[in-house]
Protein backbone atom coordinates (compact mmCIF):
# COMPACT_ATOMS: atom_id res chain seq x y z
CA UNK A 1 0.00 0.00 0.00
CA UNK A 2 1.20 3.29 -1.23
CA UNK A 3 0.33 6.70 0.82
CA UNK A 4 -0.46 9.75 -0.56
CA UNK A 5 -1.51 13.72 0.54
CA UNK A 6 -3.83 15.64 -1.83
CA UNK A 7 -3.68 19.20 -1.34
CA UNK A 8 -6.65 21.07 -3.00
CA UNK A 9 -10.05 19.88 -2.70
CA UNK A 10 -11.00 21.85 -6.21
CA UNK A 11 -11.97 20.76 -9.56
CA UNK A 12 -9.40 17.80 -9.78
CA UNK A 13 -8.34 17.19 -6.36
CA UNK A 14 -11.05 15.00 -5.82
CA UNK A 15 -10.94 13.15 -9.23
CA UNK A 16 -7.09 12.43 -8.46
CA UNK A 17 -7.89 11.07 -4.75
CA UNK A 18 -11.00 8.82 -6.37
CA UNK A 19 -8.74 7.42 -9.28
CA UNK A 20 -5.88 6.49 -6.42
CA UNK A 21 -8.74 5.54 -3.74
CA UNK A 22 -10.53 3.18 -5.99
CA UNK A 23 -7.55 1.39 -7.33
CA UNK A 24 -7.35 -0.36 -4.32
CA UNK A 25 -3.06 0.19 -3.81
CA UNK A 26 -3.21 3.54 -2.36
CA UNK A 27 -4.08 5.09 0.93
CA UNK A 28 -5.17 8.85 0.23
CA UNK A 29 -5.66 11.83 2.23
CA UNK A 30 -7.15 15.01 0.77
CA UNK A 31 -6.30 18.81 2.66
CA UNK A 32 -7.96 21.77 1.63
CA UNK A 33 -8.60 25.38 3.62
CA UNK A 34 -11.87 25.00 2.90
CA UNK A 35 -14.14 22.89 4.92
CA UNK A 36 -17.27 23.33 3.27
CA UNK A 37 -15.27 22.13 0.09
CA UNK A 38 -13.83 19.05 1.74
CA UNK A 39 -17.63 18.45 3.39
CA UNK A 40 -18.81 18.28 -0.20
CA UNK A 41 -16.55 15.69 -1.65
CA UNK A 42 -18.24 12.10 -1.78
CA UNK A 43 -14.97 10.91 -1.90
CA UNK A 44 -14.77 12.24 1.71
CA UNK A 45 -16.81 9.08 3.05
CA UNK A 46 -13.61 6.90 1.80
CA UNK A 47 -10.32 8.95 2.19
CA UNK A 48 -9.31 11.06 5.06
CA UNK A 49 -9.84 14.61 5.08
CA UNK A 50 -8.65 17.91 7.00
CA UNK A 51 -8.27 21.52 6.75
CA UNK A 52 -5.12 22.70 5.95
CA UNK A 53 -3.62 26.26 5.70
CA UNK A 54 -0.82 25.17 2.68
CA UNK A 55 1.39 28.19 3.70
CA UNK A 56 1.72 26.37 7.09
CA UNK A 57 4.78 24.80 6.79
CA UNK A 58 5.28 23.40 9.96
CA UNK A 59 1.53 21.90 9.80
CA UNK A 60 1.99 20.36 6.12
CA UNK A 61 5.80 18.79 7.47
CA UNK A 62 3.16 17.05 10.44
CA UNK A 63 0.90 15.99 7.49
CA UNK A 64 3.72 14.41 5.15
CA UNK A 65 5.40 12.44 7.65
CA UNK A 66 5.23 8.51 6.58
CA UNK A 67 3.63 9.36 3.04
CA UNK A 68 5.14 8.39 -0.19
CA UNK A 69 4.21 11.57 -2.12
CA UNK A 70 2.63 14.38 -2.21
CA UNK A 71 0.24 16.15 -4.85
CA UNK A 72 -0.27 19.73 -5.59
CA UNK A 73 -3.56 20.60 -6.75
CA UNK A 74 -3.54 24.18 -5.35
CA UNK A 75 -3.90 26.73 -7.36
CA UNK A 76 0.14 27.83 -8.53
CA UNK A 77 1.29 30.39 -6.69
CA UNK A 78 1.28 28.00 -3.56
CA UNK A 79 3.05 25.20 -5.46
CA UNK A 80 6.71 26.16 -4.54
CA UNK A 81 5.64 26.44 -0.85
CA UNK A 82 4.51 23.35 -0.96
CA UNK A 83 7.29 21.67 -3.35
CA UNK A 84 9.58 23.05 -0.49
CA UNK A 85 7.74 21.17 2.19
CA UNK A 86 7.91 17.99 0.59
CA UNK A 87 11.77 18.31 0.59
CA UNK A 88 12.10 18.85 3.61
CA UNK A 89 9.86 15.72 4.63
CA UNK A 90 11.51 13.59 2.15
CA UNK A 91 9.00 12.48 0.10
CA UNK A 92 8.03 12.94 -3.67
CA UNK A 93 6.15 15.98 -5.51
CA UNK A 94 3.57 16.36 -8.14
CA UNK A 95 1.87 18.90 -9.16
CA UNK A 96 -0.20 19.99 -12.35
CA UNK A 97 0.36 23.75 -12.69
CA UNK A 98 1.11 25.25 -16.20
CA UNK A 99 2.57 28.38 -14.97
CA UNK A 100 7.03 28.32 -16.00
CA UNK A 101 8.39 30.76 -13.18
CA UNK A 102 6.60 28.17 -10.75
CA UNK A 103 8.06 24.65 -12.85
CA UNK A 104 11.58 26.71 -12.31
CA UNK A 105 11.09 27.16 -8.93
CA UNK A 106 10.42 23.22 -8.35
CA UNK A 107 13.46 22.50 -10.65
CA UNK A 108 15.55 24.44 -8.12
CA UNK A 109 14.39 22.88 -5.36
CA UNK A 110 14.68 19.50 -6.71
CA UNK A 111 18.52 20.04 -7.14
CA UNK A 112 18.93 20.45 -3.71
CA UNK A 113 16.82 17.74 -2.51
CA UNK A 114 17.27 14.42 -0.98
CA UNK A 115 18.75 11.71 -3.09
CA UNK A 116 16.19 9.81 -4.51
CA UNK A 117 12.93 12.19 -4.55
CA UNK A 118 11.04 12.60 -7.79
CA UNK A 119 9.74 16.66 -8.66
CA UNK A 120 7.38 16.35 -11.03
CA UNK A 121 5.17 19.78 -11.92
CA UNK A 122 3.09 19.68 -15.14
CA UNK A 123 2.14 16.05 -14.55
CA UNK A 124 -1.78 17.80 -16.59
CA UNK A 125 -2.98 17.95 -20.19
CA UNK A 126 -1.09 21.00 -21.55
CA UNK A 127 1.65 20.53 -20.23
CA UNK A 128 2.07 16.72 -19.46
CA UNK A 129 0.19 14.58 -21.59
CA UNK A 130 0.52 16.19 -24.91
CA UNK A 131 4.46 16.98 -23.81
CA UNK A 132 4.91 12.98 -23.62
CA UNK A 133 3.01 12.78 -26.91
CA UNK A 134 5.24 15.21 -28.92
CA UNK A 135 8.19 13.98 -28.07
CA UNK A 136 6.98 10.23 -28.44
CA UNK A 137 6.03 11.06 -32.28
CA UNK A 138 9.52 13.14 -33.01
CA UNK A 139 11.50 9.78 -31.72
CA UNK A 140 9.86 8.68 -35.61
CA UNK A 141 11.83 11.06 -37.61
CA UNK A 142 16.16 11.62 -38.31
CA UNK A 143 15.75 15.23 -38.40
CA UNK A 144 13.21 17.41 -37.00
CA UNK A 145 11.92 20.08 -38.62
CA UNK A 146 8.31 21.23 -37.33
CA UNK A 147 6.63 19.79 -34.05
CA UNK A 148 3.32 21.86 -33.43
CA UNK A 149 0.85 20.97 -30.18
CA UNK A 150 -2.79 22.05 -29.84
CA UNK A 151 -4.54 21.34 -27.02
CA UNK A 152 -8.49 22.62 -25.93
CA UNK A 153 -10.51 22.28 -23.50
CA UNK A 154 -14.41 23.62 -24.68
CA UNK A 155 -17.55 23.09 -24.34
CA UNK A 156 -19.47 21.21 -26.76
CA UNK A 157 -22.79 23.10 -26.49
CA UNK A 158 -21.40 26.77 -26.34
CA UNK A 159 -24.58 29.66 -26.32
CA UNK A 160 -22.73 32.98 -25.42
CA UNK A 161 -20.67 35.18 -27.04
CA UNK A 162 -16.70 33.79 -25.94
CA UNK A 163 -18.26 30.41 -27.20
CA UNK A 164 -17.01 29.04 -24.20
CA UNK A 165 -17.68 27.72 -20.67
CA UNK A 166 -15.31 27.43 -17.49
CA UNK A 167 -14.13 24.01 -17.04
CA UNK A 168 -10.93 24.70 -14.79
CA UNK A 169 -9.11 26.96 -12.60
CA UNK A 170 -10.32 30.67 -14.00
CA UNK A 171 -6.86 32.18 -12.41
CA UNK A 172 -4.56 29.17 -14.32
CA UNK A 173 -6.48 30.51 -17.71
CA UNK A 174 -5.88 34.09 -17.24
CA UNK A 175 -2.65 33.31 -16.63
CA UNK A 176 -1.95 31.32 -20.20
CA UNK A 177 -3.71 34.70 -21.75
CA UNK A 178 -1.65 37.19 -20.33
CA UNK A 179 1.83 35.40 -20.10
CA UNK A 180 4.48 35.57 -22.83
CA UNK A 181 5.07 32.07 -24.65
CA UNK A 182 8.00 30.27 -25.60
CA UNK A 183 8.60 28.58 -28.95
CA UNK A 184 11.32 27.78 -31.34
CA UNK A 185 11.65 29.61 -34.51
CA UNK A 186 13.90 29.87 -37.12
CA UNK A 187 15.70 27.18 -34.59
CA UNK A 188 15.66 30.07 -32.18
CA UNK A 189 14.10 30.20 -28.44
CA UNK A 190 11.76 32.68 -28.32
CA UNK A 191 8.62 34.16 -26.81
CA UNK A 192 6.26 34.94 -28.14
CA UNK A 193 2.90 37.14 -27.22
CA UNK A 194 -0.35 35.28 -26.20
CA UNK A 195 -3.43 35.56 -28.32
CA UNK A 196 -1.91 35.83 -31.59
CA UNK A 197 -0.64 33.82 -34.61
CA UNK A 198 -4.37 33.22 -34.53
CA UNK A 199 -4.95 30.34 -37.35
CA UNK A 200 -8.19 28.25 -38.19
CA UNK A 201 -9.00 24.75 -38.78
CA UNK A 202 -11.93 21.96 -38.95
CA UNK A 203 -12.27 18.74 -37.43
CA UNK A 204 -15.17 16.48 -38.11
CA UNK A 205 -17.09 19.40 -39.81
CA UNK A 206 -16.30 21.57 -37.05
CA UNK A 207 -14.66 25.36 -37.33
CA UNK A 208 -11.75 26.02 -35.00
CA UNK A 209 -9.52 28.58 -33.84
CA UNK A 210 -5.84 28.48 -32.58
CA UNK A 211 -3.41 31.49 -30.64
CA UNK A 212 -0.68 31.46 -28.69
CA UNK A 213 -0.67 30.77 -24.72
CA UNK A 214 1.68 30.37 -22.25
CA UNK A 215 2.76 27.32 -20.73
CA UNK A 216 1.76 24.39 -22.85
CA UNK A 217 4.78 23.44 -24.28
CA UNK A 218 6.31 23.01 -20.23
CA UNK A 219 10.02 22.04 -20.89
CA UNK A 220 10.04 21.02 -24.57
CA UNK A 221 12.20 23.90 -25.72
CA UNK A 222 14.66 22.77 -23.71
CA UNK A 223 14.64 19.36 -24.67
CA UNK A 224 14.27 19.94 -28.31
CA UNK A 225 16.64 23.15 -28.67
CA UNK A 226 18.87 23.26 -31.55
CA UNK A 227 16.82 19.97 -32.99
CA UNK A 228 14.12 21.69 -34.62
CA UNK A 229 13.18 24.82 -36.43
CA UNK A 230 9.85 25.01 -35.54
CA UNK A 231 7.98 24.19 -32.15
CA UNK A 232 4.87 25.84 -30.73
CA UNK A 233 1.84 25.09 -29.01
CA UNK A 234 -1.63 26.91 -28.96
CA UNK A 235 -4.91 27.13 -27.66
CA UNK A 236 -7.62 25.82 -29.62
CA UNK A 237 -11.14 27.97 -29.09
CA UNK A 238 -14.27 28.11 -31.14
CA UNK A 239 -14.08 31.09 -33.94
CA UNK A 240 -14.55 34.60 -32.21
CA UNK A 241 -13.11 33.80 -28.73
CA UNK A 242 -9.53 35.43 -29.69
CA UNK A 243 -10.79 38.29 -30.66
CA UNK A 244 -13.21 38.97 -27.90
CA UNK A 245 -10.25 38.21 -25.19
CA UNK A 246 -8.05 40.40 -26.98
CA UNK A 247 -10.46 43.09 -26.36
CA UNK A 248 -10.93 42.42 -22.35
CA UNK A 249 -7.34 42.35 -22.24
CA UNK A 250 -5.72 44.84 -24.45
CA UNK A 251 -8.37 47.27 -24.63
CA UNK A 252 -10.00 47.59 -21.20
CA UNK A 253 -6.72 46.70 -19.90
CA UNK A 254 -7.82 43.77 -18.03
CA UNK A 255 -4.75 42.34 -18.84
CA UNK A 256 -3.53 44.59 -15.48
CA UNK A 257 -6.23 43.49 -13.45
CA UNK A 258 -6.22 40.12 -12.81
CA UNK A 259 -8.59 39.62 -9.72
CA UNK A 260 -10.86 41.90 -12.00
CA UNK A 261 -11.12 39.73 -14.94
CA UNK A 262 -11.54 36.99 -12.24
CA UNK A 263 -14.56 38.09 -10.87
CA UNK A 264 -16.38 39.00 -14.25
CA UNK A 265 -15.77 36.00 -15.74
CA UNK A 266 -16.62 33.90 -12.39
CA UNK A 267 -19.49 36.23 -12.01
CA UNK A 268 -20.85 35.56 -16.30
CA UNK A 269 -19.11 32.63 -17.74
CA UNK A 270 -21.04 29.43 -16.20
CA UNK A 271 -19.22 26.14 -15.45
CA UNK A 272 -19.61 23.15 -17.36
CA UNK A 273 -19.25 19.40 -17.35
CA UNK A 274 -20.62 18.87 -20.64
CA UNK A 275 -17.44 19.67 -21.95
CA UNK A 276 -14.64 17.63 -24.79
CA UNK A 277 -10.75 17.80 -24.21
CA UNK A 278 -9.03 17.99 -27.59
CA UNK A 279 -5.06 16.88 -28.17
CA UNK A 280 -3.63 17.36 -31.38
CA UNK A 281 -0.03 16.86 -32.71
CA UNK A 282 1.89 17.22 -35.74
CA UNK A 283 5.41 16.25 -36.12
CA UNK A 284 7.17 16.87 -39.69
CA UNK A 285 10.97 15.93 -39.90
CA UNK A 286 12.96 14.06 -42.27
CA UNK A 287 13.00 9.88 -42.57
CA UNK A 288 14.91 7.94 -45.14
CA UNK A 289 15.69 11.10 -47.13
CA UNK A 290 12.13 11.71 -47.57
CA UNK A 291 9.76 14.78 -45.55
CA UNK A 292 7.49 13.45 -43.46
CA UNK A 293 4.83 14.48 -41.45
CA UNK A 294 2.34 12.04 -38.56
CA UNK A 295 -0.36 13.70 -36.23
CA UNK A 296 -2.07 12.12 -33.70
CA UNK A 297 -5.29 13.43 -33.02
CA UNK A 298 -7.83 12.54 -30.07
CA UNK A 299 -11.30 13.81 -27.93
CA UNK A 300 -12.15 12.82 -24.39
CA UNK A 301 -15.50 13.56 -23.07
CA UNK A 302 -17.03 13.25 -19.87
CA UNK A 303 -17.72 10.14 -18.00
CA UNK A 304 -19.30 8.81 -14.78
CA UNK A 305 -16.46 7.89 -12.44
CA UNK A 306 -17.26 5.37 -9.70
CA UNK A 307 -20.95 6.65 -9.80
CA UNK A 308 -19.86 10.28 -9.88
CA UNK A 309 -20.03 12.32 -13.32
CA UNK A 310 -16.66 13.67 -14.13
CA UNK A 311 -16.01 16.26 -16.79
CA UNK A 312 -13.69 15.64 -19.87
CA UNK A 313 -10.65 17.90 -18.33
CA UNK A 314 -11.20 16.69 -14.68
CA UNK A 315 -10.55 13.08 -16.07
CA UNK A 316 -8.15 14.14 -18.78
CA UNK A 317 -5.80 16.38 -15.96
CA UNK A 318 -6.28 13.72 -13.20
CA UNK A 319 -5.43 10.85 -14.97
CA UNK A 320 -2.70 12.02 -16.40
CA UNK A 321 -1.64 12.82 -12.95
CA UNK A 322 -1.71 9.54 -11.75
CA UNK A 323 -0.97 7.66 -14.52
CA UNK A 324 2.74 9.76 -13.54
CA UNK A 325 2.68 9.18 -9.78
CA UNK A 326 1.53 5.57 -10.51
CA UNK A 327 4.47 4.65 -13.31
CA UNK A 328 6.65 5.88 -10.83
CA UNK A 329 5.75 4.25 -7.51
CA UNK A 330 5.66 0.90 -9.73
CA UNK A 331 8.85 1.46 -11.21
CA UNK A 332 8.27 2.65 -14.50
CA UNK A 333 9.99 5.94 -13.84
CA UNK A 334 13.41 5.41 -13.02
CA UNK A 335 14.09 9.17 -12.64
CA UNK A 336 15.20 11.06 -9.59
CA UNK A 337 15.25 14.52 -8.84
CA UNK A 338 13.50 16.94 -11.67
CA UNK A 339 11.07 15.10 -14.06
CA UNK A 340 10.56 16.38 -17.57
CA UNK A 341 7.31 15.32 -18.54
CA UNK A 342 9.28 14.39 -22.24
CA UNK A 343 11.25 11.92 -20.50
CA UNK A 344 7.99 9.85 -19.59
CA UNK A 345 8.09 6.48 -22.48
CA UNK A 346 4.33 6.76 -24.34
CA UNK A 347 3.53 3.13 -24.31
CA UNK A 348 3.95 2.88 -20.71
CA UNK A 349 1.58 5.63 -19.93
CA UNK A 350 -0.86 4.55 -21.90
CA UNK A 351 -0.52 1.25 -21.04
CA UNK A 352 -0.93 2.52 -17.43
CA UNK A 353 -4.54 1.67 -15.50
CA UNK A 354 -4.96 5.14 -15.40
CA UNK A 355 -3.24 6.28 -18.57
CA UNK A 356 -5.50 4.27 -20.54
CA UNK A 357 -8.48 6.86 -20.29
CA UNK A 358 -6.30 8.51 -22.65
CA UNK A 359 -6.04 5.56 -24.97
CA UNK A 360 -10.23 5.53 -25.16
CA UNK A 361 -10.12 1.76 -23.13
CA UNK A 362 -13.00 1.55 -20.43
CA UNK A 363 -11.53 -1.81 -19.00
CA UNK A 364 -8.14 -2.41 -17.72
CA UNK A 365 -5.11 -2.50 -20.71
CA UNK A 366 -2.41 -4.80 -20.49
CA UNK A 367 -0.26 -3.70 -23.09
CA UNK A 368 0.34 -0.62 -25.65
CA UNK A 369 -0.78 -1.87 -28.37
CA UNK A 370 -4.13 -3.23 -26.62
CA UNK A 371 -4.53 0.34 -25.94
CA UNK A 372 -3.77 1.76 -29.11
CA UNK A 373 -6.25 -0.38 -30.89
CA UNK A 374 -9.30 0.03 -28.32
CA UNK A 375 -8.13 4.12 -28.77
CA UNK A 376 -8.93 3.56 -32.47
CA UNK A 377 -12.13 1.91 -32.02
CA UNK A 378 -14.15 3.92 -29.31
CA UNK A 379 -12.42 7.60 -29.61
CA UNK A 380 -10.71 8.85 -32.92
CA UNK A 381 -10.06 6.68 -35.57
CA UNK A 382 -8.00 9.34 -37.22
CA UNK A 383 -4.82 8.85 -34.92
CA UNK A 384 -1.89 7.82 -36.01
CA UNK A 385 0.82 5.94 -33.83
CA UNK A 386 4.49 5.42 -34.11
CA UNK A 387 5.63 1.90 -32.33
Amino acid sequence: MKYVTILGAGQIGPVIASLLHQSGNYTVQIGDIDAQSLNRLSISKLVNTFVIDVTDKVEIARRLKGQDCVVSACPYWLNSGIARAAAKAEVSYFDLTEDIATTNTVRSIAETATDGLLFAPQCGLAPGFIGILAHHLCSYFEQLDEVKLRVGALPQYPSNGLMYNLTWSTRGLINEYCNSCDAIQNGQRVEVIPLEELENFSLDGISYETFNTSGGLGTLCETLAEKVRTLNYKTIRYPGHCDLIKFLLNDLRLNKRHDLLQEIFEHAIPITQQDVVFSFCTVTGWRDGRLEQVSDARKIYPLTLHGEPVSAIQISTAASLCAVLDMYLGGKISQTGFLKQEQIDLNHFLSNRFGRYYAGASEDVSDSSKAQSSYKASVNKEVVTIA
